[in-house]
């Protein structure tokens, strides 16, 4: 498996040699970081999901939401289309959790901006 390293700006290319689905090297990488994404990359991909979410009362109609921890790849959809549904009440404080188990991920939505009300 060829991969582009996106941990940091290098953007090293990284070649990944799995046997039965198990990782068994990684060249390439020129920073632990990149072996470790490339680990989890070819075995069990993940995202940060970030987002907006409608809010009521808030001095803007939306507040910034990310996904803490990130969420696997094949379960961003699910996680969007929750994230759709959602609605809050400001005021949000940077931090709050909005949504616990988003999407059964096992990741929370947390606002990831201050949202103070009008």
């Amino acid at each position: 498996m060829e991969l582009t390293c996106i941990r940091c700006p290098m953007g090293c290319a990284i070649h990944v040699e799995l046997e039965n689905g198990a990782v068994v090297s990684v060249t390439g990488n020129t920073c632990p970081r990149g072996a470790e994404y490339a680990k989890s990359e070819a075995t069990a991909p993940v995202r940060t999901v970030t987002s907006t979410v409608r809010a009521l009362g808030g001095v803007r109609p939306v507040v910034a939401v990310k996904t803490v921890p990130d969420v696997p790849k094949d379960k961003i959809f699910d996680v969007m289309d929750a994230v759709r549904a959602l609605e809050v009440t400001a005021p949000v404080r940077i931090g709050d959790i909005l949504c616990t188990n988003i999407a059964g991920t096992g990741s929370n939505l947390v606002a990831a901006a201050d949202l103070d009300a009008e």
